[in-house]
Parts: structure tokens; sequence; C-alpha cells
């Protein structure tokens, strides 16, 4: 590649321009070491906020599976519930059905009582009438004896 004139010259200015801006070695390092401390400062930064992530979905997991744990508890406790108030009503109707064959059950047991009742009252009626027969018999039967004993003498 052919260098002309105007462009030798421009190659030239650029380099000393190069040269006059550049730094002194020192400075250099120390930007150098600047920037890879932000660098790494940047890296941590990264990797800190990738950790905080992982924690935050971490806890979230966690969370989840308690509160996913808890809920069964809840659940089978509200299973349970209904249970029981299906069992409470259920008792309640056969204790009111219970109740009412109970009170049936006496209705019956009180009239079987007062039919034995009236049963020993006709028994008492009739051994009364029976001791009023026998006695009237007797006295029938003395007065007949007495009409015959009369009647012969």
């Amino acid at each position: 590649m052919l260098l002309t004139g105007s462009r030798c010259h421009q190659i030239s200015s650029d380099f000393r321009h190069r040269e006059s801006t550049r730094l002194p070695f020192p400075v250099n390092m120390l930007s150098r070491l600047l920037k890879e401390h932000q660098a790494k400062q940047n890296e941590r930064k990264e990797l800190q906020e990738k950790r905080r992530r992982e924690a935050i979905a971490a806890a979230t997991c966690l969370t989840e599976a308690l509160v996913d744990h808890l809920n069964v508890g809840v659940a089978q406790a509200y299973v349970n519930q209904r249970k029981l108030d299906h069992e409470v009503k259920t008792l309640q109707v056969q204790a009111s059905q219970f109740s009412k064959q109970t009170a049936q059950w006496i209705s019956v047991v009180e009239g079987f009582n007062q039919a034995l009742k009236e049963i020993g009252d006709v028994e008492n009626w009739a051994r009364s009438i029976e001791l009023d027969m026998r006695t009237i018999a007797t006295a029938l039967e003395y007065v007949h004896k007495g009409q015959l004993q009369t009647a012969s003498t």
C-alpha cells in the first residue's frame, strides 16, 4: 500500500496526538485496576442479585409448601366438620323420632294399664256379684228349706 503525502501526514499527526494523550504508566495501571475492581463489583452485585432472586424463589416455594400443607389440614378439618354437622342433623332427626316412638309406647302402656285396671275392676265386680248371688242363693235355699219343713209338719 502506497501512502500519499497527505495521508502520511495524517497518520503521523494521529500518532503524535495519541502519544500526547497517553497517560503515564502508573495512571494507566490505576485505571485498569479501577476497571477491574468495578467489573468485580458488578460481578458480585450480579451474583448477589442472582442469589437474592434464588432466595426469594426458595422462600416462595417454602411458603407455598407450608400453605399447601396447612391447607390439607384445614381441608380435612372442613370435611370432618361437614361430616359432624351431617351426623348431628341425623342424630337430631333420630332423637325426635325416638321421642315420638317413646311417647306412643307410653300411651300404649298407659292404655294397657287402664285395661288391666278395668279387668281388675270387672273381676272385683264379678266377685262382688258372685258373693251377692251366693248370698241370695243361700237365702233362697234357706227359705225353700223352711217352706219344706213347714209343709211337712
